[in-house]
């Protein structure tokens, strides 16, 4: 099935093709028919299955966008109202139309201009009942939708909840959404909905197929080693790894720091404008590595993410499903990373169980196979990287004081350090570069490389593959040998935020 046969306008079906989409997930699958039929709805459905699109799409090819706020989203976190905001946006913006976000923490002027502005609002439930009662706005939206409704009962809001809807008009189409469906959330369904029609994604629909699920186990000492080495070794693009607390956040945020990586944390001990910062720059691709709580689990929607590390396994499966749905979006393959000690290794068999899925065991990289996977990308690098009229020029010029070798291996360095040669035509370097370049392979030695920096890099680190567990074809490896020197030199450029 694709989108072109939901019939949307021509509008929304350049919003969907500018969004990469191209065949529905089973969510909307299921739910766009029946939202286009003006039916309500209860969708049954993870973080990570579409369903912000499920309900999106549908919603907006029914808005006329010239009546005001018609549409009106309630989600539990400011994150998620941020994300549910910007996909809604995208969605809406070759229509004309346009969104407002409304949580706490910011100043309620500002928010209110916005809304009167609007054509769609996203809207955390404490915000929005405090200018419901102060009469600040009035809605009369002809499509609500609550999202993540068993987060908002988990979080306290149901009374919030109750509240705001006797605020709202009586003739409305509304659409709930909630991952599991708990006694409370039953009976608030049966309040706020009109004969809805329900939707069910079942376990094996529940986990995307387009994520490789894999676990490591090592020991608890382990981990941080463990983790850097993976990353050195599946060199991730963008990724997100998430920790049971905000104290091994700001611990291991600090860590990788100092390791020269570039890293943002989140957690709800942040300021909301740092926590806006930091996702931002994180979308923008200003850092590669997120560290988070589950907070960011529920609804942080960057499209480009390729991997998901757990520093630890989560509690319980829902979180697990939430977190590694963050890889693997809008048609994209993803990889989620799970590191468990021994005596975890019952909670992975549970999830699988719980969640209708298989994680592939493996073992951690040695140093040799991190080597050899670094050799191949710049090899890799090298053997597609176009050759300017400039380059020619510069190795001639080189050539002077340089042997090939040495001018080779400069050139690779350069690419290792992930400068665009291609996008800069050979890095733009002019005469005084050019000098500098051949200063510094006079002063090359051979062979030291700790200088690397980039995707590129070359650090020497521990990790071990972890006692207690990791076996490949029955060969036990010990975790306290061969620990490596990693005070070796590194020149990466780092930011922490």
């Amino acid at each position: 099935m694709t989108f072109n046969e939901f019939n949307f306008k021509e509008t929304l079906n350049q919003a969907i093709e500018d969004a990469g989409f191209t065949e529905p997930s089973p969510v909307q699958e299921k739910a766009i028919p029946l939202i286009l039929e003006g039916h309500d709805l209860i969708g049954q459905a993870q973080t990570g299955t579409g369903k912000t699109a499920a309900f999106g799409l549908p919603v907006i090819q029914q808005m006329s966008g010239d009546k005001g706020v018609e549409a009106l989203v309630i989600v539990p976190t400011r994150e998620l109202a941020m994300q549910v905001s910007d996909e809604l946006f995208r969605f809406g913006k070759t229509a004309g139309l346009k969104t407002a976000t409304v949580y706490g923490g910011t100043a309620y002027n500002k928010q209110i201009d916005r809304i009167k502005q609007a054509n769609i609002i996203v809207a955390t439930p404490g915000r929005l009942q405090d200018l419901l009662m102060s009469k600040k706005i009035k809605l009369n939206p002809s499509f609500v939708i609550l999202d993540e409704a068993d987060e908002m009962l988990d979080m306290g809001f149901l009374d919030e909840i109750k509240n705001i809807f006797t605020f709202l008009p009586k003739e409305r189409q509304t659409l709930m959404f909630s991952a599991t469906m708990p006694k409370q959330i039953k009976i608030l369904a049966e309040q706020i909905l009109n004969n809805p029609k329900s939707v069910t994604i079942t376990k094996s629909e529940r986990t995307n197929t387009d994520i490789e699920q894999i676990f490591y186990v090592v020991a608890d000492y382990e981990r941080d080693d463990a983790l850097l080495r993976l990353i050195d070794y599946k060199n991730p693009k963008k990724c997100i790894i998430f920790c049971r607390m905000k104290k091994e956040v700001d611990r291991l945020s600090s860590y990788m720091t100092a390791q020269g990586f570039k890293v943002a944390a989140l957690h709800g001990d942040m300021e909301q404008k740092q926590r806006e910062h930091t996702i931002r720059a994180f979308k923008q691709g200003l850092v590669e590595i997120f560290i988070a709580t589950d907070v960011a689990a529920r609804g942080l929607d960057v499209n480009d993410v390729t991997h998901v590390f757990n520093y630890h396994i989560p509690f319980d499966s829902e979180s697990y499903v939430h977190r590694i749905g963050r890889t693997g979006r809008a048609g994209n393959k993803g990889e989620a990373i799970t590191l468990v000690s021994p005596n975890e290794l019952r909670t992975i068999k549970r999830i699988e169980k719980d969640v209708g899925t298989v994680m592939v065991s493996d073992v951690i990289p040695t140093r040799q196979e991190v080597q050899s996977r670094k050799d191949s990308d710049l090899l890799s690098k090298i053997v597609n990287t176009t050759i300017t009229s400039s380059a020619k020029e510069m190795v001639k010029t080189l050539q002077h004081d340089l042997d090939i070798v040495t001018i080779a291996h400069l050139l690779a360095t350069i690419v290792q350090e992930e400068i665009d040669v291609k996008g800069k035509d050979i890095i733009g370097l002019g005469t005084e570069e050019v000098k500098a370049l051949i200063e510094r392979a006079k002063n090359w030695k051979g062979g030291d490389r700790n200088s690397s920096r980039g995707r590129g890099r070359n650090r020497s680190r521990g990790g071990n593959r972890g006692r207690g567990g990791n076996r490949r074809g029955g060969e036990r490896r010990s975790g306290r040998g061969n620990r490596e020197n990693r005070n070796g030199s590194r020149n990466r450029s780092s930011s922490h935020t």
